[in-house]
């Protein structure tokens, strides 16, 4: 290896006023490579942003913002409520039990039903 060789791969210039001669080719490439490792940082930036699990957490927040499930259990003590309700007033005589029992439902309705409204999907 030639003193001509050495010289080759380094920078040549006055370092002192920031000024540095490099071949045009050399920087180009440079330039090239610069470019090329910050893209590749950016894709990785950018797949470490990407959560596994978003599809499901917009899958919750959109059950919530629906709220499917107050209103499935509102539904589903409706149709209690009314067929609790038909076969009470299907009885010959009722008895005090059956009637305490219609009660509980009727008044637990009432408790569901104020929990449903007086919570609102905001937070």
């Amino acid at each position: 290896m030639s003193v001509d060789d050495k010289t080759e791969n380094h920078f040549h210039g006055d370092f002192d006023r920031n000024q540095v001669d490099v071949d045009l080719d050399k920087f180009m490439n440079i330039l090239h490579e610069n470019t090329e490792l910050k893209d590749r940082i950016r894709e990785l930036e950018s797949d470490a942003s990407i959560n596994p699990w978003q599809k499901w957490i917009h899958a919750a927040k959109t059950i919530d913002a629906w709220r499917l499930f107050p209103r499935a259990f509102i539904s589903i003590y409706m149709v209690l409520l009314y067929a609790s309700t038909i076969w009470f007033m299907e009885l010959g005589e009722p008895s005090l039990a059956q009637a305490g029992l219609i009660s509980t439902i009727v008044g637990a309705g009432a408790a569901w039903f104020g929990l449903y409204t007086s919570s609102n999907g905001d937070k």
